[in-house]
């Protein structure tokens, strides 16, 4: 793919974004880079190559799409984004920054996507990789993004890549011989405008796989049953729910691998010592991953073993007056939060809110009189969340978090659980979920 003198232009500023300018300077093109974002606050990473010869900094307008001969966006602008209406509109082709790293990278590619979980499970295959002595790339949605991969020295034996629904918007050659769909559940459908659209947008993950590629898929998705009919990749299914002829399962306290090609093997289910039946899920797909990639059982097994988690993923934020406090501040959607609620009993108090994604809160209907006391909702997304999850549960509405974790202690006995699952983006009151969590963390120490 030459690019050399190619007038290219960059939606966004953020991480992505100046990543990928630096990329295609060093590929000869000339930059047109733009944001919704006022120029003075375009940040830092910005001001270290501001003033480079290729680089023109231009207005969020649809001048700055004049002479462009492609348009890059970064993942937080959506399809209906006007700058990207316009570019379809006079025919400019719109490429995401993992397709434009695909084709210049030459490394195996494990990709990992899904509504819940895709972090963990990317974070685990990497660790297996690593520990059992391959020279691995991880990155992607997390960490660094695949284009700074391609603009290095690219020298990785396999590439494990996070893919989030946004990346996949714009993708067409894009080829990785694992694809991981893990569930869809509804979330960002501001973004995509329809549980059906971004389902396939998800689904492009499996596009332009082969026969010698692998799909992994979760059996017990509904949502993901439709797809398999149109995937050309040989299908490895995983189920927790249910016995499989051919993928991995779960039956009592084992977890077995049966596929055609593969010894047969257990895996027992004591050496997970992450909470929830869905991180069980998370590691049979990074079991998959890793045996597909050749890594023995054993290796596999004992970097399971030592694994933690992740922070702000169920993470145990302390204890006071024999109240435990968990931090989920990930869980950003609804599905995330259901999945929380499972891993513990009853006498939880949910501390719910944030800024709104159309989530679907009414499937919370179900399972909160079962696992909640006491729902605590704050922030933008408050009002909207109370008019969606019935009255079956006693709720208390806080502007912030702060006063709801607050009021949260205050209604909590001794052994209860506070629990951090928010369902929401946190841009109301945090610049990031992490931001939130260590929000949440330092709140419970000062308690």
């Amino acid at each position: 793919m030459d690019l050399k003198n190619k007038k290219i232009l960059v939606l966004g500023v953020g991480k992505t974004g100046i990543a990928t300018a630096k990329f295609l300077a060093g590929q000869g093109a000339k930059i047109t880079l733009t944001d919704e974002k006022p120029l003075n606050n375009w940040g830092t990473d910005f001001e270290q190559i501001a003033r480079e010869s290729w680089l023109k900094a231009a207005a969020f307008d649809p001048a700055a799409l004049d002479d462009v001969t492609m348009v890059i966006p970064s993942p937080g602008f959506p399809p209906h984004n006007a700058l990207l209406l316009e570019a379809l509109k006079r025919k400019i082709p719109v490429m995401s920054e993992i397709e434009l790293a695909y084709r210049f990278i030459k490394t195996p590619l494990i990709a990992i996507t899904g509504t819940n979980g895709k972090t963990t499970t990317t974070t685990l295959v990497g660790e297996i990789l690593k520990k059992s002595g391959k020279n691995a790339f991880v990155g992607g949605n997390i960490g660094n993004p695949l284009i700074e991969y391609a603009a290095g020295a690219a020298e990785a034996e396999i590439a494990v890549a996070e893919i989030s629904s946004f990346q996949l918007q714009w993708v067409e050659e894009f080829h990785p011989f694992v694809a991981t769909l893990l569930n869809v559940t509804s979330d960002h459908i501001n973004y995509h405008g329809s549980f059906e659209a971004y389902l396939k947008v998800k689904s492009r993950i499996f596009a332009r796989q082969t026969k010698d590629d692998f799909a992994v898929l979760n059996a017990d998705d509904p949502a993901l049953q439709g797809l398999i009919p149109d995937i050309r990749a040989r299908i490895a299914l995983f189920s927790s729910a249910r016995e499989l002829p051919e993928g991995m399962f779960l039956r009592n306290k084992e977890i077995i691998f049966q596929m055609r090609g593969f010894a047969r093997e257990i895996y027992p289910l004591s050496i997970i010592k992450l909470p929830g039946l869905h991180n069980v899920e998370n590691v049979m797909a990074a079991i998959m991953a890793a045996r597909f990639c050749g890594i023995e059982q054993e290796s596999i097994k004992s970097c399971i073993a030592a694994f933690r988690g992740l922070p702000h993923r169920l993470e145990f934020a302390g204890e006071k007056n024999a109240v435990k406090f968990y931090d989920d501040s990930k869980g950003t959607n609804v599905g995330s939060v259901i999945r929380a609620l499972e891993t513990f009993p009853a006498a939880v108090i949910l501390l719910l809110g944030g800024r709104d994604k159309n989530g679907d809160f009414d499937a919370l209907k179900t399972i909160l009189p079962r696992k909640v006391k006491k729902v605590i909702l704050f922030g933008e997304a408050r009002e909207r969340i109370d008019s969606l999850i019935g009255s079956s549960v006693e709720k208390i509405k806080k502007s912030n978090l702060g006063d709801a974790i607050q009021e949260a202690y205050k209604n909590a006995a001794p052994g209860d659980i506070v629990l951090l699952s928010p369902g929401c983006a946190s841009f109301d009151e945090f610049r990031d979920y992490k931001e939130r969590g260590e929000f949440f963390k330092k709140a419970v120490r000062n308690l």
